[in-house]
């Protein structure tokens, strides 16, 4: 989406345009942005600031500040890795190592072929089955290192 099209622009307004007589819109554009293309990047951001009025000093700030939006695209499959207290005591980190060995990217990053990115979540509400790890949304939970490999094949063997 860096070079915007036509049709991605008209989209682009059409979200600004369902916010026009809200107070603050911008959480809501932003989500539905991030609903419609995965991510933010800064063109985007400038198309808004414009139809807004608000800066795209402060629309970054916003899309850099939560978690759930991106400034890259992400992969097909989102892999949260939590790392909040109780997943982390029970080893987490090597977890997300893992994920991060076998994927050849870190926390964070998207592979090659736009299948996985890597998150590193501070905390998703589920310390009882801890470690826990999800992807889109599907909970894995009780991790082990040694399940890593197979949840991968998993994905991938959906792709073939």
């Amino acid at each position: 989406m860096a070079k915007i099209n036509e049709a991605a622009m008209k989209k682009i307004n059409d979200i600004c345009d369902r916010y026009i007589n809200e107070k603050t819109p911008l959480m809501m554009i932003l989500s539905d942005i991030q609903k419609e293309y995965g991510y933010i990047p800064i063109e985007v951001q400038e198309i808004v600031s414009e139809r807004t009025g608000i800066s795209v000093a402060e629309i970054y700030g916003v899309v850099t500040f939560y978690s759930f939006f991106s400034l890259k695209p992400k992969g097909k499959y989102i892999i949260g890795c939590c790392l909040g207290t109780a997943c982390y005591v029970k080893g987490a980190q090597q977890i997300i190592d893992k994920f991060s060995e076998i994927l050849k990217v870190g926390p964070g990053e998207t592979t090659e072929d736009g299948l996985f990115t890597i998150d590193a979540l501070r905390c998703i509400g589920a310390c009882g089955i801890a470690p826990a790890v999800t992807i889109n949304g599907t909970v894995y939970p009780k991790m082990t290192v040694d399940q890593v490999a197979g949840v991968i094949e998993q994905y991938r063997s959906m792709e073939a």
